[in-house]
């Protein structure tokens, strides 16, 4: 691009520059054909779905207000919930409260 045009604007070239050079430095971690060959997700299909499902479905709810803090306690539970692993927390939740309140372990 930078030869092909030359009527570029200074920020266009500074971006293209800038792109250039973002690759030129991430260029080892850059090995889709290997990634493919594993059978690696390549894009961002698979990030965006799993945020529309585990936050957005659950956060944009009609009327819900959310602080950070409740937001992200909610997100932890719900991650938990959707990928199986709510008993073996709840498990620890519960010896990490018996051991709070009566300084024991849960039997």
């Amino acid at each position: 691009m930078l030869t092909k045009h030359r009527r570029l604007h200074k920020a266009q070239r500074d971006i293209i520059l800038k792109t250039i050079a973002y690759y030129e430095s991430n260029r080892k971690a850059m090995r889709y054909d290997e990634y493919i060959a594993t059978g690696y997700p390549i894009g961002s299909g698979a990030v965006e779905g799993t945020c529309l499902h585990l936050v957005k479905d659950r956060m944009e709810g009609s009327g819900m207000r959310w602080t950070v803090r409740g937001a992200e306690a909610v997100l932890q539970l719900r991650a938990l919930h959707l990928n199986g692993d709510w008993d073996a927390y709840w498990q620890h939740h519960m010896q990490c409260e018996a051991e709070r309140r009566f300084g024991r372990k849960a039997a």
